[in-house]
């Protein structure tokens, strides 16, 4: 009955679709709202969905357009209901505090990964893929999902650019190197970062989101490892297609990266760990200084990438700046969209959305950790898993101290969510859109939105039904 009760509000969810990195109040009267906010939303969400299957020509020059148009719909109505300050006040606290360092990250990943380049080629076989995924998933922990994404997507391509099957290997690349992997440290996923700047230990995260992750990531792998063994057969069985990079020995090159990769993490943890109680105010909005320096570091460590790196190895990389590009633009689209959302999401009873605050709480008033679970990765899908995961923090009471003891499956199951389940859509989480289109660009025939849903829905809801029995009943 739990896990049917949070299914059921899927259809609550999609009254509202959703996605970005917003997540603090910003002073709207969010209790008082109504759901036509979700509307500038809905529409952004439907256009990425649409777009590239229904009008693809049009999607590819004019995509930006059309993210500036539906985050006008939000602007627009917020100037003319709050008046101009509060609407200045509330999309510069988006974008100063959340989107800025959002994508000055992804484009520092981006950067400096793509400056790595993995030559040389191995035959996609099923226990080559498998190993590949496995490695991807451990690293994306170490470098963060987008850093493993980038790093090790061209090189999984190249591997099966010989094979007829080869769209199932990317799909299952983003499962669980573009998301799962990422649940061992707070390093690996935004979500789980965001917890540790809240006051969660660096390595509760680690110890108690380990067999959690080894059951998914296992049981997704395994299942890879059985498809992808299946489809090879078939494809033994007919004439072998021209292998277009011929297999040869694997090199690791741009190693000048690798220490430029550690010094973003270190930069990451300064800003966690250091906190001088320094502000800069903008229009209201506090910029801390150990934030600001962090995002300074974090470009400096991309420029120089830029300078040191062999162009070459982005030549081979197939290495251009589009796939940052899209997701700073549409990002950008969304984290305005998210605004009036969030603020609704953070009335909790008092908000439009509270049928869902009440979805996660007992009939005694304790947690209900299934619900926890499903409703955060459900919201998690659509929503973008970083604001997700703050909304639950909060609504399961906000204190690190008590959420890491009393109440820590009831943070587990937050976490867990926020982070598997980010994987259901091309949406969910920043690789995963990234990682699409770098295939696709590529000229694999990855599936459309709802396409790749439909894996979703086959390969990792019935796992996620599985571990929400083991882990949070």
């Amino acid at each position: 009955m739990r896990i049917a009760k949070g299914i059921m509000a899927v259809a609550a969810v999609l009254a509202m679709p959703d996605v970005a990195f917003a997540a603090e109040a910003h002073g709207l009267p969010g209790g008082t709202m109504p759901l036509l906010w979700a509307i500038p939303f809905a529409g952004i969400l439907l256009s990425i969905a649409t777009g590239p299957l229904f009008f693809a020509h049009f999607w590819e020059h004019h995509y930006g357009k059309i993210a500036g148009f539906w985050a006008a719909l939000v602007i627009v109505p917020l100037i003319i209901g709050f008046g101009f300050g509060e609407a200045l006040y509330a999309v510069l606290h988006t974008m100063l505090l959340e989107y800025m360092s959002f994508i000055i990250l992804l484009f520092a990943l981006f950067t400096i990964s793509g400056g790595i380049l993995i030559s040389g080629n191995i035959h996609g076989t099923p226990l080559v893929n498998t190993s590949m995924l496995l490695i991807g998933a451990l690293l994306a922990s170490v470098v963060g999902t987008t850093g493993a994404s980038m790093i090790l997507i061209r090189p999984i391509i190249r591997a099966n650019d010989d094979r007829r099957h080869n769209v199932h290997v990317i799909v299952f690349f983003i499962f669980l190197v573009s998301n799962i992997g990422g649940s061992l440290t707070p390093l690996g996923d935004p979500p789980l970062f965001l917890g540790f700047l809240r006051g969660v230990d660096f390595f509760w995260t680690t110890t108690h989101m380990a067999l959690p992750a080894a059951f998914v990531g296992g049981l997704v792998l395994a299942i890879f490892f059985l498809l992808d063994t299946y489809l090879h057969r078939r494809e033994d069985a007919r004439p072998p297609l021209p292998d277009p990079t011929p297999d040869s020995r694997i090199r690791l090159r741009g190693l000048a990266n690798l220490p430029l990769l550690g010094g973003v993490i270190a930069a990451i943890l300064m800003s966690g760990i250091w906190r001088p109680e320094i502000y800069f105010t903008v229009h209201g909005v506090e910029l801390a200084l150990q934030n600001l320096l962090r995002d300074v570091i974090i470009v400096a460590l991309a420029l120089t990438s830029l300078v040191i790196s062999r162009k070459e190895y982005r030549e081979a990389n197939g290495f251009n700046w589009e796939p940052i590009l899209e997701v700073a633009k549409l990002f950008a689209g969304i984290f305005i969209c998210i605004i009036p959302v969030i603020a609704i999401l953070q009335a909790g009873l008092d908000g439009a959305f509270a049928p869902l605050v009440s979805l996660v709480t007992g009939a005694d008033g304790a947690p209900d950790n299934v619900a926890y679970f499903w409703l955060t990765g459900i919201l998690s899908s659509f929503l973008d898993n970083a604001p997700t995961y703050l909304v639950f923090f909060e609504m399961a009471g906000g204190d690190p101290q008590v959420l890491m003891t009393t109440l820590s499956q009831t943070l587990l199951a937050i976490s867990a969510g926020a982070v598997f389940m980010g994987a259901n859509t091309y949406i969910g989480n920043a690789p995963n859109f990234m990682v699409y289109a770098i295939a696709r660009g590529q000229g694999i025939a990855m599936p459309s939105f709802f396409g790749y849903m439909l894996w979703s829905l086959a390969v990792l809801v019935p796992v996620f039904a599985l571990a929400s029995l083991l882990f949070f009943l």
